[in-house]
């Protein structure tokens, strides 16, 4: 399991999300045995975890960079007024 965990951790966010649909594509079809079931719930679970990090940086650079364009905006308008 631990190299299908770098595979995981490696992926890029449309990568994990396609496979996440794979697996419920799978799951709702009843395409799995049971007893390989728990292990791709495994994957899914990890997969899930990936996109939600991936989702919390992205969000976390965006209000970084938004807060730097404000700054300079202030910045440049106090520069005006002197």
């Amino acid at each position: 399991m631990s190299s299908k965990k770098k595979t995981v951790e490696n992926l890029r966010f449309g990568e994990a999300i396609e496979e996440l649909e794979s697996i419920l594509s799978q799951v709702e079809a009843e395409e799995i045995d049971i007893d390989e079931l728990a292990d791709r719930l495994k994957v899914a679970a990890e997969l899930l975890e990936l996109c939600r990090s991936k989702i919390r940086r992205a969000e976390v650079e965006v209000t970084q960079i938004v807060q730097a364009l404000e700054e300079a905006d202030v910045e440049a308008g106090e520069e005006k007024d002197s």
